[in-house]
């Protein structure tokens, strides 16, 4: 599915967006280093959206995106990984992805609002909720760290 433009702007505009509870993060499934989350986003409208959370304490890495559940993702947060836009424009480890019709959430930016490194995943998730519009009403525990062997 499609989202047009003047939804997505009426959705991330929308100022009664929401995470109600704690949020936690979980061993990735593959055993890597990784620590994901995902959480309901609430609205007055019912916008059909959830957040996904992903860190790689070893690189480090860090994304935040938010999902439409019938146009995927449609805004994200990404610090630690290079960036390439469909105009072939190389963008670096800070930028965000924001929904167009023309490119769904491939163009990206950099965000000047996100002053934390990648190893705070606390604060950035602070500095992204305000820029987003999500009130979240609930902490966030920082992630566990990886205490794996990667040569097993």
């Amino acid at each position: 599915m499609s989202l047009p433009q003047t939804e997505f702007e009426a959705l991330i505009n929308d100022e009664s967006k929401r995470i109600d509870g704690d949020i936690v993060w979980t061993e990735d499934e593959d055993h890597s280093p990784s620590r994901e989350f995902r959480a309901e986003i609430g609205s007055e409208a019912g916008w059909p959206l959830f957040l996904k959370g992903s860190y790689n304490p070893l690189l480090p890495a860090l994304t935040y995106a938010v999902i439409h559940r019938a146009a995927g993702r449609i805004y994200a947060l990404d610090l630690g990984k290079d960036h390439r836009n469909p105009q072939n424009t190389q963008l670096g480890e800070k930028h965000k992805h924001r929904w167009t019709e023309q490119f769904r959430d491939k163009e990206a930016y950099v965000p000047p609002d996100i002053t934390h490194p990648a190893d705070d995943p606390v604060a950035v998730w602070k500095q992204f909720c305000v820029e987003a519009k999500i009130a979240h009403h609930g902490t966030m525990q920082p992630p566990p760290p990886f205490s794996g062997d990667l040569f097993l």
